[in-house]
Formats: structure tokens, sequence, C-alpha cells
């Protein structure tokens, strides 16, 4: 949505306009939805975290008026509600204020703040595996060891170690790609929006930019 129409629209909200409203969560509980989703596993929970969400954008309607950046807070709130749902505490860092006293074309900013939340999602969802997938997956990105390295440490064969890197690959791809669209313009091709956010991602946590590097 352009910046422009997104602020008359917030700004219509603070008044407690019903359309503009709708116009807001037409176009962003889609995107909303399907971020969730690659988290949660559950369609059913996404949509109620979803709709939960847009009932708490509609009660602080007035406070989320003044918001600089609309994407920005929804992304914060989707982001919340899935560290409560795994009860985790990964943050070491209290991002909440950065966002109040922000430029609203701090763009740059803007790729720097995603590329640390999408950082703390992916160590979410490794996390979340199997445990010896998310070995495997640690071993190979983190640590930097060959699938080969990997099989012999853990002495299994070579193959059940490609096997469990693609899966896991396979699911940070559907994460990565969901926070890609939940922010990228309409109609702009993921890909494009991504490489400013890769390269944050890449000079902030170089231990998942080979992760990010997927497309």
């Amino acid at each position: 949505m352009d910046i422009n129409l997104e602020a008359k629209y917030l700004k219509k909200l603070g008044n407690g306009d019903h359309k503009a409203f709708d116009m807001l969560y037409i176009q962003y509980s889609p995107r909303l939805k399907h971020f969730l989703t690659g988290f949660i596993k559950n369609q059913d929970e996404a949509s109620d975290m979803t709709q939960d969400i847009f009932y708490k954008i509609w009660t602080n309607r007035e406070t989320i008026s003044k918001v600089d950046s609309f994407k920005a807070y929804l992304f914060r709130m989707a982001r919340n509600m899935i560290y409560d749902y795994y009860e985790h505490s990964l943050i070491e860092e209290n991002y909440q204020q950065k966002e109040q006293n922000k430029p609203a074309y701090g763009d740059l900013i803007e790729e720097e703040l995603y590329a640390k939340e999408l950082s703390l999602l992916i160590d979410i969802a490794v996390e979340k595996m199997p445990a010896q997938r998310r070995n495997i997956f640690i071993m190979s990105r983190k640590d930097g060891l060959s699938n080969e390295e990997i099989a012999q440490r853990l002495n299994i064969s070579k193959r059940t170690v490609e096997n469990h890197m693609t899966q896991a690959l396979a699911e940070l791809r559907k994460i990565v790609y969901s926070l890609l669209l939940f922010f990228c313009k309409k109609n702009t091709f993921p890909t494009v929006c991504a490489f400013p956010l890769i390269r944050q991602l890449s000079y902030k946590d170089e231990k998942w930019a080979k992760t990010i590097y997927i497309y």
C-alpha cells in the first residue's frame, strides 16, 4: 500500500472510520495470516491470531493511528504472538522503543530492524526442529562443517545429513518468503525487495547469511 494512502487510512482509523479499518484489514490480513502460519503450522490458529491482532488494532486505534509504519507495528504484534505461543525468551535486546522516533522514510533503519527480527525468528524455527535435524543444521550453518564431517561426527550416512538439511532449509525458506511477502510492496517480486534485507542480515548475523541466500 502506498505510504501516503496508508497514512490517510490510519488517520481515519484514529477517528473510528470502519471503512478505513476494513481497507487496512483487506490489505494486510492475508499477509499476516500467511506469516503466522509459517511458524504456528496451524491455519485455524493463525486465523484466530490474525483476528486477535486486528481486534487490538481497532481497540487501540487512536494510538495506532499515530505510528510511523503500520507494517512495522503489525509485524511486532505478530512477532510477539509467536514468542508468546512458544513461551519463548530468545530476545535479549529490547526493540520496542526503536520505532517511536524513527523517521517515516527511514528505509535503512527498517531494513536493519527487520534483519534482526528475522534472525531471531529463524532461531525460534531452528529450535523447534526435531533434535537431530536441529543439530545437523547448526553444525552446518553455525559451525561450518561439511555434510561428510557431520555424518562422521554423528555416525550417520551422508545421505541422512543431506535429507535433514533439505528439510530444514525448505522450512526456513517458507518462513523467509512469508516475511518478504509481508513487507514487499504489492506487485513487487519478493526477490527484488529481499536484497536490502539480505545485505543487512549478512552483515549483522553471518551464521544465518547462507540460510537467506536461498532464492
